[in-house]
């Protein structure tokens, strides 16, 4: 079986959701929590690749870091925003968990099953 990983916030329902799915499907993934060992530029970038997104597509445009430093004005400079998202994590939509070369966002949770195939 391919290595499987996922971006994880503990916090969050969603990503403690799909945690426990991929434990239901015998899968023990890698966790990374993002919020305490922060992605570097680079793994942001290959996250990008492997989810096939620009990275304004999985930004939580709701999350105070967003507003406060107001990243709507940088949105669209995939470079900028990637080095925002290094700075302020909270901003990364969560889950994502990656299989090989390929990723999801685990909203709703059940995407991750497709990946697992």
């Amino acid at each position: 079986m391919k290595k499987i990983t996922i971006y994880h916030n503990p916090r969050c329902s969603k990503s403690r959701q799909t945690l426990q799915l991929l434990r239901d499907n015998n899968v023990e993934p890698k966790i990374i929590e993002y919020l305490k060992t922060p992605l570097k530029k680079d793994e942001l970038k290959n996250i990008t690749n492997m989810l096939g997104l620009r990275p304004k597509e999985f930004i939580r445009k709701n999350e105070n870091d967003f507003k406060e430093n107001n990243l709507s004005e940088i949105i669209d400079d995939n470079d900028k925003i990637i080095e925002a998202m290094v700075s302020y994590p909270k901003i990364i939509e969560r889950p994502i968990v990656a299989v090989g070369e390929v990723a999801v966002i685990g909203r709703p949770p059940e995407n991750v099953l497709e990946i697992l195939k």
